[in-house]
């Protein structure tokens, strides 16, 4: 029988999902606290963790990011179950890893809908022999680019990468990103930044996309240029752009391949890892 571990500090919503669940042939259990959670979802390693956002001690977000940061549950399938249903905690909610957002009051349906996804999820990874995956979406503020660069900091320490590679792959990102952000969606708030990280036995890929129309790669004025790196600041300056961004030719000496789709709005950045250094297995 799979385990469901549910967080929830309002013991008669804890006792309603977890009869539910028991129906559904889980095996639930209980913790009240957002750091009981953590140490229940070490411990019994569940099938799927029903998270609520609004805990006594942390907060459901907190215990996201930290289970996605954790090797020994980075990969567990994580459903939020919460009254906050506006679009900021919903974003917020998948910026930090969770799988599915479902809003109280729900139905039965709902919620075994988002736990089946969200296990779906984990299948896809280990069939793909994927050793992890992060999915985070952004809207287009500048802002969270910042929450962007911390959270991709500490699942970059996860691998085996030195100080340099994980600064040049955090660059990487953060500049493809902040194009997505700045080109891609013209600083429109509601359009969304998709971005997804995978490890593999012998890489990570990054897959950045934006809701844009595209680019025409073989046009593009404020680009910086190879032979003469600093001639599109002056056209940048008169564009408003940001100063000093090299765009595509810093992130091609920070990554060993980087490929664009057909319409120009989504880029997957790939950097290898060194054949003598394997990843750890309990990734």
């Amino acid at each position: 029988m799979s385990v469901a571990l549910i967080v929830e500090d309002d013991p008669d919503q804890a006792k309603m999902v977890a009869e539910v669940l028991r129906l559904r042939d889980f095996q639930p259990l209980v913790a009240h606290y957002g750091e009981t959670g953590l140490e229940m979802a070490r411990a019994h390693l569940p099938s799927v963790v029903v998270l609520d956002l609004m805990l006594p001690d942390i907060n459901g977000f907190d215990v996201c990011r930290r289970l996605r940061t954790d090797r020994g549950t980075m990969l567990t399938p994580v459903v939020m179950l919460t009254a906050l249903g506006d679009a900021e905690n919903r974003m917020k909610g998948f910026r930090v890893g969770a799988n599915a957002y479902v809003t109280k009051p729900y139905g039965i349906d709902d919620l075994m809908s988002a736990i089946n996804t969200a296990k779906a999820w984990r299948t896809t990874i280990e069939q793909e022999n994927m050793h992890g995956e992060i999915h985070v979406e952004l809207n287009s503020e500048i802002t969270l680019l910042q929450d962007l660069n911390d959270f991709l900091l500490h699942l970059c320490r996860e691998t085996p990468f030195d100080n340099d590679q994980v600064m040049q792959l955090r660059q990487a990102v953060l500049e493809m990103a902040q194009n997505a952000i700045e080109w891609g969606n013209r600083h429109q708030s509601e359009r969304l930044v998709n971005i997804r990280y995978r490890v593999y036995e012998d890489r990570v890929e990054i897959v950045v996309r934006d809701q844009g129309s595209g680019f025409d790669r073989k046009n593009l004025p404020h680009a910086a240029a190879a032979d003469d790196p600093f001639s599109h600041l002056d056209v940048r300056d008169k564009l408003g752009l940001r100063a000093g961004g090299f765009g595509l030719m810093i992130c091609k000496g920070m990554v060993d391949d980087l490929r664009y789709n057909d319409v120009g709005n989504e880029v997957t950045l790939i950097k290898n890892f060194l054949k003598d250094v394997p990843i750890d297995q309990d990734l």
